[in-house]
């Protein structure tokens, strides 16, 4: 297998046999075994228990019904996911996605991906995810209520403050959650408010909850700019997505400096080259729930609506791709380069594909991936965490500081490490060596289990 040192193919080849179908998978078990050739080098005991192998097999994987009635009476069938990966380092911890396209590869990439980001943040979770092919776009409140209803009276049973704690991710909102806390609270009788994370302020969620992943990968951006003496003042920008994610890492660039000059949905892209005006962005997504070929008449004409095509084409400095798994091609990335782009950070699970990032190393282009640079969200999830065992509750200034630390211990970490192993300024091999040490060290004192 190309890329792999001799020592781990056989484990990638096992991976395959044994998850077959399952690309997604597949794609981000090679992407962390081809940075670890050095680390068994140095360290053979990592494969002489096994631990690689292990970590490549889930501790656990839940599948089951979700049966719902919807607003006509009828009866529909989902199927629900729970993959817990890794409870090394601590509970279980992971988003959970609501999205047609959810099928067990989907959530067995998300947990093995949530392993190495959690780790990285030095906070005390394993990693985990889970979700349905449930899609709530255009069904009423009561269907999603009906549906998370359904949800989490099968995995109540599995998770817990001290077991398993989900969080939201695609498809999974405020409002989500809310039903989904609601019906734990019922079947319990328990006000266990750390069992889930992404809450509403007003009972037990944390303030930068909603803004975290987004903002998280912007000060991370920005440490790689600092690194090269340099800042986002002036640069143009180009992010991916109009949702939670791409909102406010629009709103931090802005913050510091730079210019968001395009943005994308499913159906295409804008560009306005006077800066994506952010009020007439949330009030289009975030009230109206409407898409994004709206924006240039609500922004009086100001900027042109192009269907389909790639928000990649469309020239910048950075390009943070804030959308969805494998958005960005080998394609999308020689434009990136051919038109300057200098950074690319990870917003999203895992949006660039392999291709992608070989034209982005072979141009020297620096890439964070997103296990680093999208580690925000589930930072501020175990901060949330904290916040809800200790019956406390922070300011958003406070948070948002403890937001923008843990950030740039990831990247000097990331650096550190990357030098430490022979990969100076490789931000994928620093994310992927770094978080896995960690967790393997912690496999290794637990024993084999």
């Amino acid at each position: 297998m190309p890329g792999l040192d001799e020592k781990l193919r056989d484990i990638h080849d096992e991976v395959l046999r044994r998850n077959p179908g399952e690309t997604e998978f597949h794609q981000a078990v090679h992407e962390v075994l081809s940075s670890l050739g050095p680390v068994v080098a140095k360290h053979p005991e990592y494969a002489d228990a096994a631990v690689i192998r292990r970590l490549c097999e889930p501790e656990r994987q839940v599948i089951f019904r979700v049966p719902w009635v919807d607003d006509n009476g009828q009866v529909q069938i989902n199927r629900g996911f729970r993959v817990e990966f890794n409870s090394a380092l601590g509970p279980y911890k992971g988003g959970l996605r609501f999205h047609p396209t959810v099928y067990l590869g989907i959530v067995k990439f998300l947990g093995f991906e949530q392993i190495f980001k959690n780790a990285l943040t030095g906070m005390p979770i394993g990693g985990g995810k889970g979700g349905s092919d449930f899609d709530p776009k255009g069904r009423s409140d009561g269907e999603v209520m009906r549906f998370c209803q359904s949800f989490m009276t099968e995995l109540y049973r599995h998770i817990g403050e001290h077991t398993d704690v989900p969080a939201g991710d695609t498809g999974v909102g405020a409002r989500e959650i809310g039903y989904l806390f609601g019906q734990y609270k019922r079947i319990t009788n328990r006000y266990e408010s750390g069992v889930l994370t992404g809450k509403g302020l007003t009972w037990g969620g944390s303030q930068v909850r909603p803004e975290a992943t987004g903002y998280g990968t912007v000060f991370f951006t920005d440490e790689i700019l600092k690194a090269r003496g340099d800042s986002f003042e002036g640069k143009r920008v180009v992010v991916s997505g109009s949702g939670n994610v791409a909102l406010y890492a629009i709103e931090k660039v802005h913050e510091f400096g730079g210019t968001v000059v395009a943005c994308s949905d499913s159906g295409g892209h804008i560009v306005d080259e006077r800066g994506v005006d952010l009020a007439v962005l949330k009030e289009l997504k975030q009230v109206r729930r409407g898409r994004i070929a709206e924006y240039p008449e609500l922004r009086g004409g100001a900027a042109r609506y192009i269907a389909g095509g790639s928000v990649w084409d469309v020239p910048c400095d950075i390009a943070l791709p804030c959308a969805t798994q494998n958005e960005l091609n080998g394609h999308d990335a020689a434009t990136l380069v051919g038109n300057g782009c200098a950074i690319v950070a990870e917003g999203a699970n895992m949006p660039c594909t392999p291709d992608a990032i070989r034209v982005l190393a072979e141009a020297k282009t620096v890439f964070a991936p997103g296990k680093a640079a999208n580690a925000g969200g589930v930072a501020t999830s175990a901060l949330e965490m904290q916040q809800n065992a200790s019956r406390d509750s922070w300011s958003f200034e406070h948070t948002e500081q403890r937001l923008a630390e843990i950030m740039r211990g990831i990247h000097d970490r990331c650096l550190e490490t990357a030098e430490a192993y022979g990969s100076p300024g490789d931000y994928v091999a620093g994310a992927n060596i770094a978080g896995f040490i960690q967790v393997a060290d912690a496999m290794l004192a637990l024993g084999v289990i």
